[in-house]
């Protein structure tokens, strides 16, 4: 960019150079610079190779919680491809709270999101300002331009560290002539303690960690590696946040860098948490002898090294994605950010460990944290025949035997095609009550709930009667191309003979299906609601007009602060023709639509939209998340007429495993945020409110009525019905 000055002192327009010069030679930055950078990968070899475990690899794995599922759906294709595991259909397992398996603390938390107020970068095309440069120890005062002694800082490129960096680190005081002193605390406990020794190893943890900066130690390496028989890890996360925390209530926390070498992190995900408490890097030391161990599944010509290079990459790639989604373009911003809520974590716990971390429902504190670690230490070194030479199954991706339980069984997947199928109620109640059983098996939020039931029932003749229900259901925004023409028009086609209403999703529409059918059918095949997303594609005048609703899609359940991803070979001739693109090129639309930056601006599109075809509700789907209600008053505010709250568990065409799993929360507590928020604020009687995520059931509308939904939309289990591919 180009500056220019007006000095009014000296009387005369400074230009773009002189300015420049002047600036840059105002102080001696390059100077100061090479006097302060120390680069990590600059710095000679340690010498010392890094310790070799005693234990099994296998006792290891088990202690930390890996399942097969890891390996063949997280660790495999990042090695294999450099990139994260892509996934869709949504997630149809239990929060971790809820679940009856003992789940690794990082999967009690959610990411944050940004939804129309700021939003999410597209780290593709601003790969110019993203960075991952991380540096690790004290930080100097922003303000004393003027100290006398510049402090040095340690700089890392990106925050995984290799055994070579980490063995660096450990012995940084030779490599710096003393500039960096780092201590090595061990994250681990005696086993004899029990889960009941956890919280005293807590609170030493962080004497030690203040003790050590007193004592002029400036980088603290937290280290899992002395996990063994004898020893119980306490959770990484855990003890990255509270050393964090404690250091930050004694105020020193800015005088010391915290790395931390874990056996622990293995998905993206993990390595965002610990960064979004504080981890300026992280050394995954088992995630790396795991993938130097999977010989078998990985290409024969694939080398250790290589597959760790390529592992490291991904999971860089994946920060990016996670740190974009807030809007947040460097990983320095990212860390210690606590961009992050807690589903089932109780406030005793959150406020003590994860201090100022939102969570709007309680759940397990230390003491089952620390069980869930005791359990899994038992498994891994107790003589349980199971563990013997096996991981556990998983069952979190895939539906598996004595895996985590999933609301899709092939059971209900069978019940429920054979009562559409032979038009059958009886069967419909058997599918209806094993999906609402399993709710109360403690599945969602919404199966805790207990319906009251009126003393007087009402009549049935004054009950709004099936015909006019089915006006309030939608079918889930699936977009042409990431289901076949033949999918997406006969949902189009049931929902117009019912009178609820299909939505196109973001692949646009063939114009063909608004025209009348042969048999005088008045369009049958044409979706009542169309979208407008964030890539734009297929969205045009004549798109717009053959609208019963617009859908302005600010996020999506599955993965909101990201777009959707068409992979190349789904884009057909066809399919190119609607989206106006190019067939066989992958489409990914950008994170944030381009023109909408606030509030006002999607005012702008809500106005514009009403005048491109007056007769059309407007709508505008937003992801629940802490905070939903806020945006929801805005939008209601900007003019919408509908707003959809999505759950984090709806389906989706295709994206990074961690976005499946990790954002997003239940629509029951965004739903019920919206609904009192707007209320509060007087405008909920101006728009209409939907609720969408794993519905299945009558049971499901009714509590979703109950907190405050007007229209309902299902997505997946149509697609069950037509016998998609699940």
């Amino acid at each position: 960019g180009k500056m220019f000055l007006i000095d009014i002192e000296a009387g005369r327009i400074i230009d773009d150079g002189e300015l420049k010069e002047q600036l840059a030679s105002f102080r001696p930055y390059r100077l100061w610079l090479t006097q302060t950078q120390a680069r990590l990968e600059n710095l000679p070899a340690s010498g010392v190779s890094a310790p070799v475990p005693a234990d099994a690899l296998l006792d290891r794995q088990q202690a930390f919680g890996y399942t097969q599922e890891d390996i063949k759906f997280l660790l495999t294709p990042m090695a294999a491809t450099g990139q994260e595991a892509t996934g869709s259909m949504g997630n149809d397992t239990p929060l971790a709270v809820l679940s009856d398996r003992a789940k690794p603390l990082y999967s009690y938390f959610k990411q944050l999101f940004a939804q129309v107020t700021n939003p999410p970068i597209d780290p593709i095309r601003e790969e110019l300002v993203m960075s991952l440069v991380s540096f690790i120890g004290p930080r100097p005062n922003l303000l004393g331009l003027d100290a006398a002694e510049p402090h040095r800082r340690l700089e890392v490129e990106q925050p995984i560290l290799s055994s070579e960096d980490m063995e660096k680190i450990r012995c940084i005081t030779n490599c710096t002539a003393g500039t960096f002193h780092s201590v090595t605390l061990s994250m681990c406990y005696a086993a004899a303690h029990g889960a009941a020794g956890m919280e005293g190893a807590l609170e030493e943890l962080g004497r030690s960690a203040e003790a050590a900066l007193r004592d002029g130690h400036n980088i603290i390496v937290l280290s899992d590696r002395d996990m063994d028989s004898k020893h119980i890890a306490i959770p990484a996360l855990l003890a990255t946040s509270a050393v964090h925390h404690h250091l930050i209530r004694c105020g020193l926390r800015t005088r010391v860098g915290l790395v931390v070498e874990t056996g622990s992190a293995r998905e993206v995900h993990h390595f965002a948490m610990l960064a979004g408490y504080g981890a300026e890097a992280v050394h995954p030391y088992l995630a790396f002898e795991t993938l130097a161990d999977m010989g078998a599944f990985l290409p024969a010509d694939l080398s250790a090294p290589e597959a760790i290079k390529r592992y490291i990459k991904a999971v860089d790639k994946g920060l990016y994605k996670v740190m974009s989604k807030m809007g947040i373009s460097t990983y320095q911003s990212y860390c210690g950010a606590q961009v992050f809520e807690a589903i089932g974590l109780n406030s005793p716990f959150v406020e003590k460990y994860f201090t100022g971390t939102p969570s709007n429902v309680e759940g397990i504190g230390l003491a089952q944290v620390a069980e869930e670690a005791v359990r899994w230490h038992r498994d891994a070194y107790g003589d349980s025949p199971l563990y013997q030479d096996a991981l556990d199954a998983g069952g979190e991706y895939a539906y598996r035997l004595r895996g985590e339980a999933h609301m899709w069984t092939p059971d209900s997947v069978a019940k429920l095609q054979h009562a559409t199928r032979s038009n059958n109620y009886s069967t419909y109640k058997e599918y209806a009550a094993l999906i609402n059983e399993q709710s109360e098996r403690h599945m969602t939020l919404r199966g805790l709930f207990d319906l009251r039931h009126a003393a007087q029932a009402v009549p049935l003749s004054e009950v709004e009667p099936a015909k006019e229900i089915v006006k309030r259901f939608a079918t889930g925004a699936m977009s042409y191309g990431s289901i076949s023409r033949e999918a997406h028009t006969t949902l189009a086609i049931a929902m117009n003979r019912i009178g609820g209403r299909s939505n196109t999703g973001e692949g646009g529409e063939d114009a063909e299906r608004y025209a009348p059918l042969p048999n005088g059918d008045q369009n049958p095949q044409r979706s009542a609601i169309k979208q407008v997303a964030a890539g734009r594609f297929g969205v045009t005048a004549e798109y717009l007009v053959n609208a019963d609703q617009i859908q302005i899609k600010m996020a999506q359940g599955a993965k909101p602060g990201e777009g959707g991803q068409l992979p190349a070979h789904k884009v057909s001739a066809e399919i190119a023709r609607v989206r106006h693109s190019v067939a066989g090129v992958g489409l990914i639309s950008p994170p944030p639509h381009h023109d909408i930056y606030s509030i006002e601006d999607l005012a702008q599109l809500i106005h514009d939209l009403k005048n491109v075809n007056s007769a059309a509700s407007i709508s505008v789907k937003l992801v629940a998340e802490v905070g939903v209600g806020t945006v929801a008053a805005g939008v209601a505010k900007a003019h919408a007429d509908h707003i959809t709250i999505s759950g984090h568990d709806g389906g989706t065409g295709a994206t990074p495993l961690s976005s499946v799993m990790y954002a997003g929360g239940p629509w029951e507590l965004g739903l019920s945020e919206t609904q009192q928020t707007l209320v509060l604020n007087h405008l909920r009687g101006r728009v209409a409110l939907q609720v969408d995520g794993q519905i299945k059931t009558g049971r499901d509308v009714v509590i979703g009525a109950l907190l405050g939904a007007d229209e309902f939309g299902f997505s997946t289990a149509p697609l069950v019905v037509e016998g998609c591919i699940m």
